[in-house]
């Protein structure tokens, strides 16, 4: 393959590559603006409480959850922070490494995540499933483990 073919994509290609960026942008603006404005929580602040809240214990390594919500570790720390002084989630060191520390979902944090969910499922529902019928959600999440098994 030719430098110059290499590094074009087809119009077919460009077409799937930059609607999965457009989608993905509009909607996380979108969700993010609803938990915000209902909430006062960000979409990401919303997402470590959900992580948390399905950990065993409720508490995760920071290391591991900025992992999962893909973040740096500084913007973790930085968030943890704001999520800390509100309330939702505390910190508590790693006995075994003394390095490490663990974020821990508070009661607070259990409860502002219970009232944030409804508002972001019914979002993902009206600005994302509504648009394809099942046989087309059930292509999309066979074609996201596609990619991903490719991609890792």
């Amino acid at each position: 393959m030719s430098q110059s073919t290499a590094s074009q994509l087809t119009q077919r290609e460009l077409r799937a590559w930059r609607g999965l960026l457009r989608v993905h942008a509009r909607l996380v603006k979108a969700l993010d603006a609803e938990l915000e404005r209902e909430h006062g929580l960000s979409l990401t602040s919303y997402e470590v409480l959900l992580y948390l809240d399905d950990a065993d214990g409720g508490r995760l390594r920071m290391h591991d959850l900025a992992a999962n919500v893909l973040l740096s570790r500084s913007g973790l720390t930085r968030l943890v922070d704001r999520l800390e002084r509100d309330g939702y989630v505390e910190r508590q060191a790693c006995d075994s490494d003394a390095r490490g520390a663990f974020a821990v979902i508070t009661a607070a944090g259990r409860e502002k995540l219970a009232a944030a969910r409804a508002t972001h499922l019914d979002g993902v529902r009206r600005h994302f499933l509504s648009h394809l019928d099942d046989a087309r959600q059930e292509l999309l999440g066979e074609t996201w483990e596609r990619v991903l098994d490719g991609a890792a």
